[in-house]
Order: C-alpha cells, then sequence, then structure tokens
C-alpha cells in the first residue's frame, strides 16, 4: 500500500494525537494498546464514521467504550466531575473526535476531496461491505480503549 492509498499509520497517529490534545487537553497521553491483527474491537459502546469523498475515497471510524466516551464528553465540555453527560452529549462529543481526526486524514490524501456529517452509533458502527481496513490504531487513555481506523474501497470487480 502506497501514500497515496492510506494514510502511514505514524501519520494517522500523529494527527489522533494532536486532535486528542486539542479536544481533551489532558496531560496523560493515549498509548497504545497491543491488539492482534484481524481482532474485533473488544469494547465498543460508542463509534462513528465520517466518510471521505472526491479525489481519495476512504472511511474513518472511532470505536471506544462507554467509560472513555463518557470520560472523554466531560473532559471536552469541562464538566464537574459529578455532572454525568447525557447520551446527547456523548454523541456530540464522539461525532466531534471522528470529524476532527477525518478532517486530518482529509488534507494528508490527494483532494480535492469532501468529509461528511459523522455518523456515530451507541454501538458497533457498521461498515460497508466493499471496504478494506487500509491502517488501525488501537490506543488507550486512563486504562480505556480506543480504536481508530482507516478504511478504502476494496480493488476489483464489486
Amino acid at each position: 500500500m502506497t501514500a497515496v492509498d492510506a494514510p502511514a499509520v505514524e501519520d494517522l497517529l500523529a494527527v489522533t494525537e494532536d486532535v486528542w490534545l486539542a479536544l481533551v487537553g489532558d496531560d496523560d497521553p493515549l498509548l497504545p494498546r497491543a491488539v492482534p491483527p484481524g481482532s474485533p474491537f473488544d469494547a465498543a459502546a460508542w463509534s462513528s464514521v465520517t466518510t471521505i469523498s472526491g479525489g481519495w475515497q476512504g472511511a474513518v471510524t472511532v470505536e471506544l467504550d462507554e467509560a472513555l466516551a463518557r470520560r472523554l464528553t466531560t473532559q471536552m465540555l469541562d464538566l464537574p466531575a459529578d455532572e454525568a453527560p447525557s447520551d446527547s452529549d456523548v454523541a456530540d462529543a464522539v461525532g466531534e473526535l471522528v470529524n476532527m481526526v477525518g478532517g486530518n486524514v482529509k488534507s494528508l490524501m490527494p483532494g480535492p476531496s469532501v468529509l461528511s456529517l459523522p455518523a456515530v452509533a451507541a454501538g458497533r458502527a457498521a461498515f460497508a461491505s466493499d471496504t478494506a481496513l487500509a491502517c488501525r490504531l488501537d490506543l488507550v487513555w486512563r486504562d480505556a480503549p480506543l480504536r481508530i481506523s482507516v478504511h478504502i474501497p476494496q480493488e476489483g470487480p464489486r
């Protein structure tokens, strides 16, 4: 796979770390999480996807567990620690995370391209059957798992 086919894992990690710092503004870094290739995400309580169309085609997905989704929302919205965020707030925060990572991925790839509005689900997002995993990050923040993936159209007949 070439750089034109999909972003390099190192680039995806760099933009994810930049976005995380901008959204969360926290000193606790995202850390790598050892997950065997091809393993399903084991904690998808919240997920989101945005698609990139135009000069480059692909989709960026975010999957995270319930605790992380709620901590992310609390941190992003600067809520008091004793105030539980609403599901609507969590959906907005998870959507904003994929939107910002997706926008940065779009800027790395050939264009011009456009970014769709994010789709957010309480649970695992469905992926189109005609896409293939191009790269994936399995991370952990404050002991909670997070997965960022980039999917691209499959080669060959459909």
